[in-house]
């Protein structure tokens, strides 16, 4: 059994009864800006987002005083959060610039040793 819905990509977008659910699925969801559905689907998308990047990013701020893993947690929170935030985006790569700062200081600091040789001392 095969339905036509009018939609998005032409004159119709078929759907059918043997079609694999992930297939079914990705077709529904297909909005464009002229959907009804369009408006509550982007608000309910930024409203998701923000839940689940907030969550995470505040995890990781509580990780700074908890143990666990802060600098790992923080940026991932903020790398959910810049899917829709232009905000997260720009202290996402703010944290970046500061995180391959540090790590160049660190290698001038330590004479570009690599594979964990140590120089030795006599």
């Amino acid at each position: 059994m095969v339905s036509w819905r009018v939609g998005e990509h032409g004159p119709a977008a078929p759907v059918s009864s043997r079609m694999p659910p992930a297939a079914v699925i990705r077709s529904l969801l297909v909005f464009d800006e002229k959907h009804p559905l369009y408006l509550p689907y982007r608000v309910a998308k930024r409203i998701a987002i923000g839940i689940v990047g907030g969550s995470v990013l505040v995890i990781g701020i509580c990780m700074i005083v908890l143990p666990g893993p802060a600098f790992v947690v923080i940026p991932v929170g903020l790398g959910i959060l810049g899917l829709e935030f232009a905000w997260a985006r720009i202290w996402l790569k703010k944290a970046k610039a500061k995180a391959e700062e540090v790590a160049r200081n660190f290698n001038q600091k330590n004479g570009n040793q690599k594979n964990g040789a140590r120089p030795k001392g006599g």
